[in-house]
């Protein structure tokens, strides 16, 4: 277990400190101008560190970037395995998952900038992270054991994947947000507002419910 910073001696906690800085406003950057767009000169500036100090810490722009990408997934999954969500009753358990996911793409909208950014680049830095594939593994394992528990109980449908699953709720609450601006244009909906949130969150968790139900 990895020692909170007051608890570290006074140099180590401010290194820390001054990481977290770094990769805090880097995100922020990487979201609103992509890889392409992001500096490194402004992303010093913005921080309480130097340039000299961001190439110390992580090397150039493309290493910085995957630490980004591998925080911002970091996140979301710590709060999935924070959450505890297999210890409800499986419909419970679903309905907690997709619930979350929407409301943490819906608050989070720079961690959905990224993926699309990422995919802009064809998951060419994602895939050189080596840590990715096992730390995604974990919403894939919980869903496949709500998925087994649901079934034996007779609440869910058998063979359903947990992959595609997962595909589903993520691509209902992504769009949302990546979507959000063209869509109010096109279609006067605004995805922000507190009373069609609400409505969307609703709609997407009965959508998965009701998908995974046995007839």
């Amino acid at each position: 277990m990895a020692a909170k910073p007051d608890s570290l001696p006074k140099r180590r906690a401010e290194a820390l400190e001054t990481r977290e800085n770094i990769l805090e406003v880097a995100t922020r950057e990487f979201a609103d101008k992509g890889l392409a767009g992001a500096r490194i000169d402004e992303i010093a500036e913005l921080t309480s560190s130097s340039k000299r100090m961001i190439y110390y810490y992580f090397g150039g722009k493309d290493e910085l970037y995957r630490a980004v990408l591998e925080r911002a997934y970091e996140h979301i999954r710590n709060q999935e395995q924070a959450a505890n969500f297999a210890s409800l009753p499986p419909d419970q358990a679903l309905r907690a998952i997709v619930g979350h996911n929407f409301d943490y793409h819906y608050e989070h909208p720079e961690f959905v900038r990224l993926v699309m950014n990422e995919n802009v680049h064809h998951g060419e830095h994602i895939a050189k992270i080596e840590s990715m594939k096992q730390r995604n593994r974990s919403v894939i394992d919980a869903l496949a054991g709500i998925l087994e528990k649901g079934q034996v109980q007779g609440l869910f449908r058998d063979g359903i994947d947990p992959v595609e699953l997962h595909t589903t709720i993520s691509a209902l609450s992504f769009y949302n947000v990546s979507n959000r601006h063209t869509f109010l244009h096109n279609f006067g909906v605004d995805f922000t507002a507190p009373e069609v949130r609400a409505r969307r969150r609703d709609q997407i968790i009965d959508c998965v419910l009701t998908w995974v139900a046995r007839p």
